[in-house]
């Protein structure tokens, strides 16, 4: 496997694929593995909003473009592309990488595959973070009830089509439209003016069509790992929005309540998005908490 550069992406073997990571930090730093959300979309979602927890050769960032997503290998069969064999691919990707020790950090999406290697993996990670995720598919049906509701009422036909139009999405292009029309459904504020900040910061995605399709067609991989919760291990951090419109806050105190060993954190004035919309205290949190496991 060829080293490259810290900041510099590379195709690293796991299993059956090859997925694209993206390191920054020193090298020497502990390592966090960090899994986007989506489906269908890739690493470039986080932008810089995690850099700070870099400062300071604290933590090397490890950006996963997750399986058939993003620059990995696109050759991936549709049979794998699961949470279960997501969830795989993390350890896969610690061997390959030659990590003795990592955190595993997921956010939305991320956080099921992250919450997935909890169940599957007790204690291969040392820490593990799920950012705005739920234990239970069961907790994705309220989501209809907030788009019929979703208010101001001149975006609420925008955001219903963008969520109803992934079952169909064909082209990167399309995908790519579909995700910047529910961009405000996912913070507190739809017209919060931090939006076009973030679509700048965050340009340069490639897009999966076929992987979100999938997924939006599937329960986004139907999780179901309640009541396994018991057997995780490690430290987990849980982190939801107040007013997330898609993970509940009372998804992330049930799922918090299961676990054996973790820490609850509200983000007060966010929905889904508080990477971004409370940037300052999530690099804190996450960085601090990390910090107490290690």
């Amino acid at each position: 496997m060829g080293e490259g550069r810290l900041g510099e992406g590379r195709l690293v073997e796991v299993a059956d694929t090859k997925l694209f990571v993206e390191e920054r930090g020193a090298a020497e730093a502990f390592p966090v593995m960090v899994l986007h959300g989506g489906p269908g979309i890739d690493h470039h979602m986080f932008g810089d909003y995690l850099d700070p927890l870099i400062a300071d050769s604290r933590y090397r960032l490890i950006f996963v473009d997750e399986r058939a997503q993003g620059r990995s290998d696109r050759s991936a069969e549709p049979h794998t592309w699961t949470i279960e064999r997501m969830a795989g691919d993390i350890s896969d990707l610690a061997r390959s990488l030659e990590l003795p020790s990592y955190a595993v950090l997921g956010h939305s999406f991320g956080a099921f595959l992250a919450l997935q290697h909890a169940v599957d993996f007790p204690g291969a990670a040392k820490a593990t973070v799920i950012s705005a995720g739920v234990a239970s598919a069961r907790w994705l049906a309220r989501v209809e009830d907030e788009l019929a509701a979703f208010e101001p009422i001149e975006l609420r036909e925008q955001v219903a089509s963008s969520w109803a139009r992934e079952a169909t999405a064909q082209t990167e292009e399309e995908t790519e439209t579909i995700l910047i029309d529910q961009w405000p459904f996912h913070f507190w504020d739809p017209q919060d003016p931090r939006i076009d900040d973030y679509r700048r910061r965050t340009a340069g995605a490639r897009y999966a069509p076929d992987v979100l399709r999938q997924f939006a067609t599937s329960d986004y991989g139907g999780i179901e790992v309640e009541d396994r919760l018991p057997t995780v291990s490690q430290p987990v951090l849980v982190l939801s929005g107040r007013h997330d419109r898609t993970c509940s806050v009372e998804a992330g105190e049930d799922m918090a309540r299961r676990l054996p060993d973790a820490e609850f954190v509200v983000f007060e004035d966010s929905a889904h998005m508080f990477f971004v919309e409370e940037q300052d205290h999530y690099v804190t949190l996450v960085g601090d908490f990390i910090a107490k496991c290690l």
